[in-house]
Order: structure tokens, then C-alpha cells, then sequence
């Protein structure tokens, strides 16, 4: 039996540029093919594709003529940001769905014929209309974009003009209808806000009047008010005390001084009684009680009312100043010396009046006892000192009636003032107790009228604004550049799709070479009979085919590419014939 032989893979030799040309050559009919095919499908296609014109408008966003530092702008938004609004606005179904079927402009007739307008639509929005915003040379770094274009792609170079002018006028619409809304919202709610304000204002000013009404003289700040009052009314409450207890001392002088002048007129009366026994006792000598005392009596007076006066100005001095005052050391060493002079002139009036008293009583003895009873006679020294003390003790008397009247008066003024004391404390201690509430309601007051005048500044803000739009002297939309009227199309690049056709056909045409060569594993040529049985050639025998078979061959071969060359070239015009006279005469 003969061994079988082990299956080795056969690995291709590597082609040369000979080789390549070979290829070529074998499969030049999978090459030209597809690429004439393809040169003529790109050529009919893209003459028969409709020319497509873009109209192009810019518009420029034209700053406020007043500056921003005198009228504040009251909207939220810059105007760049109003126009990404505005797009969407315009962008819409329903903006959209007006332009297409405006009588004037008729778009997509054909396609609103075959689809639904949503559809028709959504093309628009999607492939037609474009909006860029631009930024200038030149313009503010602060604003965001000083213009932005507006392209709109059709068919009809007109109404692509036509509608670009429409799409503008509705961006100038719409931005003087969303400025005047805005306003209008922004006036609106400022005049509710306002509003609100004033009669929060008015109803705190109520409250706040009304507890003032009722806490009249208790608010804080008529504590200092109530306070100095308070110390008035003591100031004078001590007086008052002052002036009683000066009252008490001048009555209690005036009834020692009552006591003095009685028991005079008494020992006037037992001498007088006497003197009518013995007629000896009406002699002037014997009377020593009369003129002295008097004269002791009436500076006892002067002393007691200068001591008054001088410790009434020592107890307003010291509501002033300190002990160790000047006028009042000085004040206090007087009131001393005076005080020390009463003293010592009262112990000698009485001691004057107990020895006058007890030799009087001694003469009545001696003269009693030694001397008969004379005839009565009258005694007119003694009748004219008991008429000096009868006026006397009369006008102590008179004296001690208006001390009393004066001293009820001020008991009645001393409780006035303890009434009206009390009452103000009364306020003062009632004023802690209604501090916080005074104080929210005032501060409650404050800030509804701070907000209330921030409201009104805000409203006179939102007026001038409105002016500002009324006058057209805000930030507005200006046309830069009209719509243009294309005069060449954008689209489509025919000889760019002529070429990117050819190229696409070509490297099919050479792929589908290298499918056919690959498939193919015969020996072609010498080489490969050298490279792949290892022996040497001596010679080489030629292929002879049928004449016939390769003449039929080369009739069919000429007929296909006739045929394909005819019907190549009836595509070719017809699509040229469409271009010129349809695409081109129907814009």
C-alpha cells in the first residue's frame, strides 16, 4: 500500500507590481462596471437633488440709551437670555405652523401633501431654520452676545428670503410683547406690593396710636419725662415737709410766746388788784416786768425767725451740694452762734420773770402786812401795758390762726403731691412692664415703613422702566443685516457627489476584483508554477480557445456595455434636461 501523504496548507505568494497589473487586467470588466454604474448613479443623483438657498439675517442687540446708573433695570434677565426664550417661543408648533401655512408663503406643499404637519414641522425646526448667537468684535465682555443670526434653507430662494424676514419680525414681536409683559407683571405686582405695604403700614400706625392712647404717660420714652416729674414732685414734697416743720416750730414759739404774754397780763392783773389796796404799788419804779421783757421778748422773735430762715437755706444747700461745702460749713456756724444766742436770752427771760415774779410777790407781803388800805386809785402805767399785751396776745393769737390755716393748706397740697407721686411711680413701674411690647410694635413700625418706602422706590423704578420701553429707549433688537436674497445655491454640491461617487464605485469595483481573484486558485503565470510545484520550466504551451466562443464572447461583452454606455447617457440627459429647465427655471 503507498502512504498517504499528510495535507500541507499552501501559503499565496506575495504579488508584485506585475501581478497587481495581472489582476487588473483579468478582472478589468469587475472594475470599470461598478465604477461607470457608480459615476452615473452619483451624476443622475445629484442633478436631479432641488437646489437648497439659505437666507441669512443678523440682528444686533442694541444697549439702553439711558444708563444703567440712573434707571436701574427691573428685569431678571439679560437680553441674550430673552432671546433663547424668544427661539423656543418662535420655534414653537403653533409660531411654526402659521408661517407654513401662510397664504404668502406656502411652505413644503408637497411634503404637507405626503406627511403630517407635525412631521413637516419638526423639519423645519430641525434641518431648515438655524439661530446662532454672535459675538462682535469689540463688545462688552460683561454681556454674554451682542447679535445673533437667523438662516433659514429652502427650495425657493424667495421665499427663503420672505420667510427669514417673517422670523425676524416675530423675534421683534416677541421681544416687545415680552418686554412690555414683564413690565407689565413687574408694575402689577409692585402696585399689589405697595399696596400691601401701606396698609400693613397704616394698621401697625393704628395699633402703635392706639397703645399710646392707652399707655399714656407709662411709654419708655416718657420715663425720663415721669422720672424728672418724679424728682420735681419730691423736690417739692420736701419743701412742703420743710415748710411744715417750720410752720410747727414758729406755732410752738408763738404759743410759748402766747404762754409769756398770759402770764404777764396775769401778774399785771394781781398788781393792778394790789396796787387798788395800797396806792404805793402804782408808782412806775415798782413796775420792772414791762419794758425790758418786751424789748427780750421781740428779739427772742428776730432770733428764733432768723434761726428758721437759716435752716431752711441750709437744707437747700444740701440738696445741692455736700457737708463739706464752704457756704455750708459757714451757713451751719452762724445757725450755731444764733441758736447759742436764743438760748441764752430765753434762760435769762425766764430767770427775769421767776425774780420779778417772786419780788412782786414779796412787796405784796411787806406791804400788806405794815400799811393800812389806801383809796383806790388808777393806775395808768399798768392799764397802758395791759392794753400792749391784750394787742400782743391778740396778734399772736391772729398769728397762730394763719399758721393753722397755712399748715392745713399745705397738708392738703403735701397730699396732692403724694398722690401725684405715687402716680408716677406708679408709670414707672408699669413702663418696665410694657417695654418689650412698646418695643416690638416700634420696631414692627420701623421696618413696615422701611419696606414700605423700599416699595416705593421699587415702584418708581418699575415706572421709570416702563417709560423706557414705552419711549423704545431700552435694550432693543435692531436689524444689522436684512434678509439676503441668495443667488447660488448651498446645496447640493453636485461635483462633490459626481466625485464621492466615483471614488465609492471605484474601490468597489477593485474590492469586488480581489473577491473574484481570491476565489480564483489556478495558476496564472510562470511564477506561479515556479512558486508552488518547485520544478523548473522548460517551456510554455498557450491557451488556444474556440474562435467562436471568443468572438461570441466579445459580441456580448460589446453589447452590455452599449446597452450600459445608452442607457448611461439617456440617464445622464434626462437628469441634466430636469436641472436645467425644472430645479433651475422653477426658483
Amino acid at each position: 500500500m503507498t502512504a498517504h501523504q499528510p495535507y500541507v496548507a499552501i501559503v499565496r505568494r506575495t504579488l508584485d507590481l506585475e501581478d497587481y497589473v495581472d489582476v487588473a487586467r483579468r478582472h478589468v470588466g469587475w472594475i470599470i462596471g461598478p465604477m461607470y454604474f457608480g459615476i452615473i448613479a452619483s451624476i443622475v443623483t445629484a442633478f436631479l437633488l432641488q437646489n437648497r438657498y439659505v437666507s441669512v439675517a443678523e440682528m444686533q442687540i442694541s444697549p439702553a440709551q439711558i444708563s444703567d446708573a440712573l434707571v436701574h433695570s427691573t428685569s431678571n434677565q439679560v437680553l441674550t437670555e430673552r432671546i433663547v426664550t424668544m427661539e423656543n417661543e418662535i420655534l414653537s408648533r403653533t409660531s411654526l405652523s402659521t408661517i407654513i401655512q401662510d397664504p404668502k408663503l406656502n411652505l413644503y406643499p408637497a411634503d404637507r401633501a405626503k406627511k403630517p404637519l407635525e412631521d413637516v414641522i419638526e423639519q423645519m425646526r430641525t434641518k431648515d431654520v438655524r439661530i446662532e448667537i454672535l459675538q462682535l468684535p469689540g463688545a462688552a465682555s460683561d454681556r454674554k452676545a451682542s447679535a445673533f443670526r437667523v438662516q433659514f434653507e429652502y427650495p425657493d430662494r424667495f421665499k427663503a428670503q420672505q420667510t427669514v424676514q417673517a422670523l425676524i419680525s416675530k423675534f421683534e414681536d416677541a421681544n416687545t410683547t415680552t418686554q412690555r409683559t414683564q413690565q407689565l407683571v413687574v408694575t402689577n405686582y409692585m402696585q399689589d406690593s405697595l399696596a400691601e405695604s401701606k396698609a400693613n403700614l397704616d394698621k401697625l400706625n393704628e395699633n402703635l396710636t392706639k397703645f399710646r392712647v392707652e399707655n399714656q404717660g407709662k411709654l419708655p420714652e416718657q420715663s425720663q419725662m415721669n422720672m424728672s416729674q418724679l424728682t420735681a414732685l419730691q423736690s417739692q414734697a420736701s419743701g412742703l415737709n420743710d415748710a411744715l416743720n417750720r410752720n410747727a416750730q414758729q406755732k410752738a414759739q408763738l404759743e410759748a410766746h402766747l404762754a409769756t404774754l398770759n402770764s404777764q397780763k396775769e401778774m399785771l392783773t394781781m398788781f393792778d388788784k394790789e396796787a387798788e389796796d395800797n396806792a404805793s404799788v402804782t408808782n412806775p419804779k415798782n413796775l420792772p416786768l414791762a419794758s425790758p421783757q418786751m424789748r427780750q421778748n421781740e428779739r427772742l422773735l428776730q432770733l428764733n425767725k432768723t434761726l428758721d430762715d437759716g435752716q431752711s437755706r441750709l437744707e437747700q444747700l444740701r440738696q445741692v451740694y455736700k457737708d463739706n461745702y464752704p457756704d455750708i460749713r459757714d451757713l451751719r456756724t452762724q445757725l450755731e452762734v444764733i441758736r447759742k444766742e436764743r438760748d441764752t436770752l430765753d434762760m435769762k427771760q425766764r430767770e427775769a420773770e421767776a425774780k420779778a415774779k417772786e419780788e412782786f410777790e414779796a412787796k405784796v407781803k411787806e406791804q400788806s402786812g405794815s400799811k393800812p388800805a389806801a383809796p383806790k386809785t388808777t393806775n395808768y402805767q399798768v392799764a397802758q401795758n395791759m392794753s400792749n399785751l391784750t394787742g400782743q396776745i391778740d396778734q399772736t393769737k391772729v398769728a397762730l390762726q394763719n399758721l393753722e390755716s397755712e399748715r392745713v393748706f399745705r397738708n392738703q397740697e403735701q397730699e396732692k403731691l403724694n398722690k401725684q407721686i405715687d402716680e408716677f411711680r406708679n408709670k414707672l413701674t408699669a413702663t418696665s412692664s410694657i417695654e418689650a411690647t412698646y418695643a416690638t410694635l416700634i420696631r414692627d413700625q420701623t421696618a413696615a415703613a422701611q419696606k414700605y418706602q423700599e416699595q416705593q422706590a421699587k415702584q418708581q423704578l418699575a415706572a421709570a422702566n416702563g417709560e423706557l420701553i414705552s419711549r423704545k429707549a431700552g435694550e432693543t433688537l435692531d436689524v444689522l443685516d436684512p434678509p439676503s436674497l441668495p443667488t447660488a445655491p448651498s446645496k447640493p454640491n453636485r461635483w462633490m457627489i459626481v466625485g464621492a461617487g466615483a471614488a465609492i464605485s471605484l474601490l468597489l469595483g477593485l474590492a469586488l476584483a480581489g473577491v473574484q481573484e481570491a476565489k480564483d486558485t489556478s495558476l496564472k503565470n510562470l511564477k506561479d508554477v515556479r512558486a508552488y510545484t518547485n520544478l523548473p520550466v522548460l517551456c510554455s504551451i498557450p491557451l488556444m480557445e474556440n474562435t467562436l466562443v471568443v468572438k461570441r464572447k466579445r459580441r456580448l461583452t460589446y453589447l452590455v456595455w452599449s446597452a450600459a454606455v445608452i442607457i448611461g447617457i439617456i440617464a445622464v440627459t434626462t437628469a441634466l434636461f430636469y436641472y436645467n429647465y425644472v430645479v433651475q427655471t422653477g426658483q
